[in-house]
Parts: structure tokens; sequence; C-alpha cells
């Protein structure tokens, strides 16, 4: 019988929201191996044991120093064999944006890119962000092991991926910037974009404006990932983004992999 492994990756807008929505009676449903968390928005200490740790999962938690902002998270059914906090950024770590868990040979990784739409200075940020966060990433196809980096990268990378890609293309997460930087990052033999390894179609988005009627009218842009080192990305079965529930703006991105936890 081959293995399989289940990671889903969320960006909950706020942890506490998240679980008002609905999120934390949806996620025992789902036959979930690993779970990755963005925007928690909180630190686990100030959150109710019997809600926020759900019975069957280890949970490892990162916070920003700033109350109330950024923050990730990762639920695993098995605890890690270590935890690494950060990527060794004076700048951002202190924001909570990075958080991996190493099961054996396979690191499973929480990140929160920052989103650049707020502000001129945050979009500098971001870049700053992407400047920094290359070198690691390089590290880690050079350390052998197999890597699935899930989270918000705040990034569209094709046309394809966003519904008004036209009116956009000067727009945070769709700037000729980034988009170039992704474009070096999915190269053959560096790093694979999961979901689109296994589904081409088009409008297949993870986030939805507030405004408007961007959710109905599935106005969307796909800025949620599994990026997936190449040796890896083989093991990859199916992937599908959860959209019968909403716990934020967001949707859950899950996948499938031929691999036992």
């Amino acid at each position: 019988m081959i293995p399989r492994m289940r990671i889903a990756t969320l960006n909950c807008n706020g942890i506490r929201s998240a679980e008002r929505k609905g999120f934390y009676r949806w996620l025992p449903r789902q036959d979930l191996d690993v779970v990755c968390l963005q925007e928690t928005r909180c630190s686990d200490v100030d959150l109710e044991p019997a809600v926020f740790r759900p019975r069957g999962y280890h949970g490892e938690w990162l916070h920003a120093e700033k109350r109330g902002y950024s923050g990730v998270a990762i639920y695993a059914r098995r605890r890690p064999d270590k935890v690494i906090r950060g990527f060794g950024s004076a700048e951002f770590d202190r924001e909570g944006r990075y958080l991996e868990a190493r099961f054996g040979a396979l690191s499973v990784i929480s990140l929160y890119m920052p989103s650049g739409s707020s502000s001129p200075e945050r979009q500098l940020a971001k870049l700053r962000f992407l400047a920094e966060f290359r070198p690691h990433l390089d590290r880690l196809r050079r350390s052998r092991r197999h890597v699935v980096l899930c989270g918000d990268w705040n990034m569209a990378h094709r046309e394809i991926d966003i519904k008004n890609w036209r009116a956009n293309r000067q727009s945070p997460g769709f700037t000729p910037e980034e988009r170039a930087w992704l474009d070096e990052l999915f190269v053959p033999k560096r790093w694979v974009d999961g979901f689109r390894a296994v589904d081409g179609r088009a409008e297949q988005y993870t986030w939805w404006s507030n405004r408007g009627q961007a959710w109905t009218k599935n106005v969307g842009w796909r800025i949620d990932y599994h990026v997936v080192s190449p040796d890896f990305a083989g093991r990859i079965r199916s992937a599908s983004i959860w959209k019968k529930t909403r716990f934020s703006d967001h949707a859950p991105l899950v996948l499938d992999y031929d691999h036992a936890l």
C-alpha cells in the first residue's frame, strides 16, 4: 500500500476569527497530517487549550514581537524531530514569518511573506524580504532535504493565477519584479509550484478581496502555495482548494503526497 501524507495551508486572518467561523470543527474531518497556518495574530499562550490544541495534533507556534500581528503555526500528527523558528533575518524574524518543522529527511515550513499592499514602504520591505530569502532557499536546496514550503506568498505568478491581471500589472503581488523572482524560483530542478504540478486549470484562486463581490464572482488571486523541492515533487498525488466553508479571505490549499509522515 502506498503511504499518503496530506498537508493543508491556510492564512487564517486571525486564528480566533477562523475558530469562530468553524475552522476547528472542519480540521478533524479532513484527515490532515500537517496543517500550516499564517497570520495567526496571537501567541499560543493566549489561546484556550481545549479549542486551539486539537486532539491528535502536536502544535508549534511562532508569534511576532508586535502583538496581534503576523504569526505562523504548524499542527502535525507527530512531534517534529526539530523545530526552527526564523530563517536568520534580523529584520523579518521578529515579525513571526517562518516556522520549519523537521520530520526525518522532510522539512515542512509555514511561511508568511510580507504583503506590500498597504503602503509603498511595505512593498519595499517585501522586496527586501525576497532578497534575503533567496539565499535561504538556496541553502535549503543544497541541504538535500525534502522540502514542502507552504504558505501565503502574497504573489501571483502568471496571468492564469489572477482574474484581473491586466489591471493589476503594477499592483503589489503582481509586479514585474515579483513575477521575475518567481520565474527564477520555478526554473527546472530548482523549486516546483506543487499545485501547478498537478492542476493547470484557470481560475483556481486561494484569495479574494473582501471588497465588492469578489468571492461571489470568483475574482481572485492564487497567492498561497506548496513550494516543493524537485526531488519530492514527483510524490504529489493531488491538489485541491477548499471553498465549501470560508474561514478567512483565503481558502485552505490541500495537497496529498505519496509519503509517510
